[in-house]
C-alpha cells in the first residue's frame, strides 16, 4: 500500500508524508494515570553484525517537526540510559512503589525529542545475536552512528532537525567519540554535544579528586601533609605516575579514608542509601564507585579481575550505582506489562540498570577524550556544553575543569554566575565561563544525576543550551 499512497501524493504535488513505525509505538504504558498527550515509541535499533540496541523515543511536547532531536546516553560504561529518563529529565519518573510514574514538570521533551537508547549491546534490553558483548569505545561509537542512522531510516521526517549528541558519567567518552562519527555524515544536522559530570581524562579525575576531597573536608591536615611530604616538589604534586613507594602509600592512605566511610560518591551531601536486599554489592578495593571515571587505569583493571573473581562463585553481582536505591527503577522494568508496552521480546533476560558483564570484558582504549574534543572544535561549527553539578566526587568538577582549562581555547567571557529563575527571583545556580565554542558550567548543590538533583536548573541550563542563549 505504501506505493500507491505515495505516488499519488507526488501526482497530485502534495509533499509525502512519512509515519512513524507504528508497531513501536507505546499506546498503553503501566504506571500513568493519564497516558501521554505526545507519542512515544520503543523498539530496536539495528547496530552492526546483529546488535539491536533497545531505544525509547518520546516526542516533543509543542510542536516535533520544529522542536530539536536530541540523544541521550547514560555511561558505565554498561548503565541503561533509561536510568535518564525515567529518573533524571524523561516526561514521567518512577515512584517509590516501583509500579507508578510521576509527570515531570521539568522534562527535556517539552522543549526537545528525546531519544534515550540503551548502549551498547548487553545493556538493558539491548542484545547481540551472538551474545558476544566483548567491545570497546571505538566499535560502540560505530554502533552508536549505525543504530541513529536506523533511528532516521524509522523516523525519516526527523532527518533535517536540528540534532544534539547529549549524555552523562562515561558518557565523556561516548559522546564526543560518537560525534566524531556523525561529522562524517553530511545528512545529519548535528549542532552540537552536552556532557554532564562527563569522565574527560582518567588521570585528571583521579588526581583531582585527592584535591577535591581535602577541600571539602573529608582529608585532615596529616593526611593532606603526608601527600605534600612525599608527592610533592616546589615544579607540582604528583598523584598519578609515581615510582615513590611513600607517595603510593600516602595515596592510599587518602582514598582509604575517601571511600571507607560510607560516602555517596555520587552527592556527597546525599545519604548512602541501600539497594535490594540479598544483592551482592562489590565496588573494588580502591573507589567503592561503579564508575571507573574516579579510577586509574590501574585500578580500573583490578576492579575488572575481582568482578571476574566474584562471577565464577555464581553468586549475583549488582552493579547498581553505589549509595543509590535503584529498586524502584529495577522493579518497573521487569514488569511484564512493562515489557509488553514497550514491545521486548519475551525470550530476554531481566532488566538491570548495569550490566556487570558489558563493564567486565569493555576495552577501554583511550584515557583522555582531549584528541576528540579539539577535533570538533577545531571544525568551529558545533557548540559544546560541559555542566557538572559541584557535589559530585564520581566525575568531580575540579578535573573537568582541568581538562578544559588545558584545551588552550580562547576565553570569551570569565568565570562568572549564571542564573536561573525561581518565580519572580533570580538565584544563582551555578558558576559558568565561555570559551569559543564551548561553555564550562557548575550547577551548585547537583551531584552526578543534575536533573535528579537540580530538575528546574537543569531544565533552565538546557533550554538555554538548546536556544544558544548566553550564560
Amino acid at each position: 500500500m505504501m506505493i500507491p499512497l505515495l505516488l499519488s501524493a507526488l501526482f497530485l504535488g502534495v509533499p509525502p508524508t512519512y509515519a512513524a513505525p507504528e508497531a513501536d509505538q507505546i499506546k498503553d504504558l503501566p504506571g500513568l494515570t493519564n497516558q501521554a498527550s505526545f507519542q512515544q515509541f520503543s523498539g530496536y535499533l539495528k547496530a552492526s553484525d546483529g546488535k539491536h540496541l533497545h531505544y525509547w523515543f518520546v516526542e516533543c511536547q509543542t510542536d516535533p517537526s520544529s522542536c530539536p532531536l536530541v540523544l541521550w546516553l547514560n555511561g558505565g560504561p554498561g548503565c541503561s540510559s533509561i536510568a535518564g529518563l525515567l529518573t533524571e529529565h524523561g516526561p514521567f519518573l518512577i515512584n517509590p512503589d516501583g509500579s507508578t510514574l510521576r509527570n515531570n514538570k521539568y522534562s527535556w521533551n517539552k522543549i526537545a525529542n528525546v531519544l534515550y537508547l540503551e548502549s551498547p549491546a548487553g545493556v538493558g534490553f539491548s542484545y547481540s545475536d551472538d551474545k558476544n558483548y566483548i567491545i570497546g569505545d571505538g566499535q560502540t561509537a560505530r554502533d552508536n552512528y549505525q543504530a541513529l542512522k536506523d533511528f532516521f531510516h524509522l523516523f525519516p521526517e526527523f532527518v533535517n532537525n536540528d540534532f544534539y549528541i547529549t549524555g552523562e558519567s562515561y558518557g565523556g567518552f561516548y559522546v564526543p567519540y560518537l560525534a566524531l562519527e556523525v561529522t562524517k555524515d553530511s545528512t545529519i544536522n548535528l549542532k552540537g554535544l552536552a556532557i554532564g559530570n562527563g569522565i574527560t581524562d582518567f588521570n585528571l579525575d583521579h588526581y583531582s579528586l585527592l584535591y577535591y576531597s581535602y577541600y571539602h573536608g573529608l582529608l585532615d591536615i596529616k593526611t593532606w601533609s603526608r601527600l605534600e611530604h612525599f608527592c610533592c616538589t616546589k615544579k607540582g604534586c604528583n598523584f598519578v605516575a609515581t615510582s615513590s613507594l611513600s607517595c603510593r602509600i600516602a595515596i592510599r592512605l587518602a582514598f582509604s579514608k575517601i571511600t571507607n566511610s560510607k560516602l555517596n560518591m555520587y552527592n556527597l551531601y546525599q545519604p548512602c542509601l541501600e539497594g535490594q536486599p540479598g544483592e551482592i554489592r562489590d565496588y573494588g578495593d580502591h573507589i567503592k564507585a561503579y564508575h571507573p571515571g574516579t579510577m586509574s587505569i590501574e585500578h580500573h583493571a583490578q576492579f575488572s579481575q575481582k568482578l571476574r573473581a566474584i562471577a565464577r562463585l555464581n553468586k549475583p553481582i549488582s552493579l547498581g550505582l553505589p549509595c543509590v536505591n535503584n529498586t524502584d527503577l529495577s522493579t518497573y522494568m521487569n514488569n511484564p506489562k512493562v515489557r509488553s508496552a514497550l514491545h521486548i521480546p519475551k525470550e530476554l533476560p531481566r532488566w538491570e540498570i548495569c550490566s556487570d558483564e558489558v563493564f567486565r570484558y569493555f576495552e577501554t582504549e583511550i584515557i583522555s577524550s582531549r584528541d576528540q574534543y579539539l577535533q570538533l572544535l577545531n571544525k568551529k561549527t558545533y557548540r559544546i556544553l560541559v555542566y557538572s553539578g559541584d557535589a559530585d566526587m564520581a566525575c568531580n568538577f575540579l578535573g573537568i575543569e582541568w581538562f578544559v582549562h588545558d584545551l588552550d581555547l580562547e576565553v570569551e567571557k570569565t568565570y562568572h554566575p549564571w542564573m536561573y529563575k525561581d518565580g519572580k527571583q533570580s538565584q544563582i545556580a551555578g558558576y559558568a565561563k565561555q570559551y569559543t565554542n564551548l561553555t564550562l558550567l557548575t550547577v551548585k548543590g547537583a551531584g552526578h544525576m543534575v536533573p535528579t538533583d537540580k530538575p528546574l536548573e537543569a531544565f533552565q541550563m538546557f533550554k538555554r543550551f538548546i536556544d544558544n542563549e548566553p550564560f
